[in-house]
């Protein structure tokens, strides 16, 4: 993928302390993995629960569970990070 990739990063809503919300607490990490290789990202809510996945060109080239990403942080020792920017850049 070339740099500066559109990707669209969809989260849903998890449980945490008894309410279910949209929160982008467990994002930052990710999102700031993305940014430092250039890829620019836009936040987009979905009604899934405890759901992250990322587009690239209209496609699903990754997804996990949002309570598996660590919370805040730059995403530099989360290896789920550095799986999600590795599947960015190998999309066509």
């Amino acid at each position: 993928m070339p740099e500066n990739a559109l990707v669209i990063l969809r989260y849903g809503p998890y449980e945490c302390n008894g309410t279910v919300e949209h929160r982008t607490f467990r994002l930052q990490g990710l999102h700031a993995a993305l940014r430092a290789r250039g890829h620019q990202c836009v936040l987009e809510e979905t009604p899934e629960w405890n759901t992250v996945e990322l587009l690239v060109n209209g496609l699903i080239v990754f997804k996990c569970k949002i309570k598996q990403l660590e919370f805040g942080g730059d995403g530099e020792l989360d290896p789920l990070c550095k799986e999600a920017v590795t599947s960015v850049e190998n999309a066509f």
